[in-house]
């Protein structure tokens, strides 16, 4: 048939039923709701549908139902429909109600089966494909992250991509541009505060002198480097093979990172030790460095003496560490 308006609902509500208990020779029962007389409700006697009213099949009234004649209990059955009461009672059909019947934030954590979860990938206890601690993520494992509050799924490709170009190498950050560093000490761009550059290894220290030669050990000639920045730490340990008549100047060459011309903050004073020299070593040798001249001078501190080189013979031990700025 045809409606005005919206089709009523009609195949999801069903009338409210009470079944009775029969009780032989009794004629009155409780019914589970008040009614306002026998027209409020349908009574079913053995599957057949009784006639209401005074000197009929039933009267009721209130919550008592009183019957014209007694049943027998184990032979009759009987029940009412309460004609007032219409309940939700029937099942919406399987997959019929999607996202538009259910009210924004209508779903509550009570609701959610605990096994719903448990089989996807917030449970704290068994993540479905999860990497052993100290491995790197594949590019296409998946993670839940937070953008201003609203959780997004990401693939590992994208957070180790960074911001501006930085990505991840063997667990370590990396940046896209050699020229890139991190700003310490400040929450804003200034140039003297950006560390761009941290490198750290070894170089071949070799000697000259003023006339003659001293060989050094080819087993024992690297030396160690540390840069940070501008700033530049060598550390050395060098052993003397042999040597030939050497006198004047004593020199150590191969500095890993060099100093510029002119005065300006580049020269350095370093701790210098020479063990197993020859006879007349001065006390108080040091090594220094100068601006835009290659290598390190051992020379005397107390007297400026930089003739050194006739000092050290077979065996001798040359050691020092200095610190200093790379333009």
């Amino acid at each position: 048939m045809a409606y005005l308006g919206n089709v009523p609902a009609q195949s999801f509500i069903s009338f409210e039923r009470q079944v009775f208990t029969i009780v032989n020779s009794q004629t009155a029962y409780t019914l589970s709701h008040s009614v306002t007389n026998e027209n409020d409700i349908r009574l079913v006697v053995n599957n057949v549908v009784q006639e209401p009213g005074s000197g009929k099949a039933y009267t009721a009234s209130g919550t008592t139902l009183t019957l014209s004649a007694a049943l027998v209990n184990g032979t009759d059955e009987m029940y009412c429909v309460f004609l007032g009461r219409a309940i939700g009672t029937v099942n919406a059909p399987a997959g019929s109600v999607g996202t538009s019947q259910l009210a924004s934030d209508a779903v509550t954590e009570a609701k959610i089966a605990d096994g719903a979860v448990e089989s996807e990938h917030l449970n704290n206890n068994v993540i479905s494909g999860q990497t052993a601690l100290g491995a790197e993520p594949a590019d296409t494992d998946e993670f839940l992250v937070s953008d201003a509050g609203t959780i997004k799924r990401v693939d590992y490709s994208y957070i180790k991509g960074g911001v501006d170009g930085w990505s991840s190498s063997s667990g370590s950050l990396l940046p896209a541009s050699a020229s890139a560093g991190i700003y310490l000490g400040v929450n804003s761009a200034t140039a003297s505060n950006l560390l761009d550059d941290y490198e750290e290894g070894t170089w071949e220290a070799s000697i000259t002198c003023g006339s003659g030669t001293i060989t050094l050990n080819s087993s024992n000639n690297l030396c160690n480097y540390t840069k940070i920045g501008r700033m530049v730490q060598l550390n050395g340990s060098l052993t003397v093979s042999s040597v030939s008549s050497p006198s004047g100047d004593l020199l150590i060459n191969g500095k890993p990172f060099a100093t510029s011309g002119g005065e300006g903050g580049f020269r350095a004073t370093g701790a210098f030790g020479m063990y197993s020299p020859t006879n007349g070593t001065p006390p108080g040798l040091i090594c220094q460095i100068f601006e835009g001249y290659p290598p390190l001078r051992i020379e005397s501190s107390g007297s400026a003496d930089r003739s050194q080189a006739d000092h050290p013979q077979a065996g001798t031990e040359l050691r020092f560490t200095i610190n200093y700025v790379t333009p």
